[in-house]
């Protein structure tokens, strides 16, 4: 589902943010990528959603292989690809559902699809009864939600959330995580970018610890490893 072949990535301001990564992530796994701040777990989301291109290597979605991915196909790639945020990107003068609606009328759904699909990514998120209000009227917890619904909403193979619990309190961080493991039940391949010590030690799943843009440690059914980098 997803591969890096040997992958390193250097930013224009000189920033080497990954070193010569290979990773082979499975349809419909769960993956954990761990590390302290300025290791290239972001780095790695943004690859696979190709909001970075490596400066060498490659990387395969879905057998799309994005080296040779036409800028005028990056939008088609993004509809397999559902990202949430630590932020949550919210747009905050829209309501919930026209949040999560947005995010198909940017593709060219219709009105039918869109009134079949937003409630149905609603009901999944356990918001469907917060759907007409705004973002600062909600919790983080809720927000946060809101943003899941929006990325579910186009039925992605991939979701890539980046410290998608990093503005949360434990008990709504650990709500989250379980609906991630939800969604990944359905079968989404789930890859969560995260400093959650708690929900890595939980949930053991894969986990891949990333220090100075390598790869230190891959686990399966893996602990965060607190002290390691």
């Amino acid at each position: 589902m997803i591969v890096f072949e040997d992958v390193s990535l250097v930013y224009p301001n000189g920033v080497h943010a990954l070193s010569n990564i290979s990773l082979n992530v499975a349809r419909g796994e769960f993956l954990f990528l761990v590390g302290s701040t300025g290791q290239g777990k972001s780095s790695v989301l943004k690859c696979i959603y190709r909001e970075a291109c490596p400066t060498s290597g490659d990387v395969v979605v879905d057998d799309w292989r994005l080296s040779t991915l036409p800028h005028g196909k990056v939008p088609f790639l993004r509809r397999k690809v559902g990202v949430v945020f630590q932020d949550f990107k919210l747009l905050r003068g829209k309501t919930v559902w026209e949040n999560v609606a947005y995010a198909l009328q940017v593709t060219g759904a219709t009105s039918r699809d869109v009134a079949r699909r937003v409630p149905r990514a609603l009901e999944l998120v356990g918001i469907a009864h917060k759907s007409k209000m705004f973002p600062h009227e909600l919790s983080g917890g809720e927000q946060q939600r809101t943003a899941i619904a929006r990325s579910l909403v186009n039925n992605p193979l991939i979701m890539l959330c980046d410290e998608p619990t990093g503005n949360l309190d434990p008990e709504t961080s650990s709500e989250i995580m379980a609906l991630l493991a939800r969604i990944n039940s359905k079968g989404t391949t789930v890859v969560v970018a995260t400093h959650n010590q708690a929900s890595v030690d939980r949930m053991r799943r894969r986990v891949v610890r990333l220090v100075h843009g390598r790869i230190a440690h891959d686990e399966e059914r893996g602990r965060y490893h607190v002290g390691l980098g």
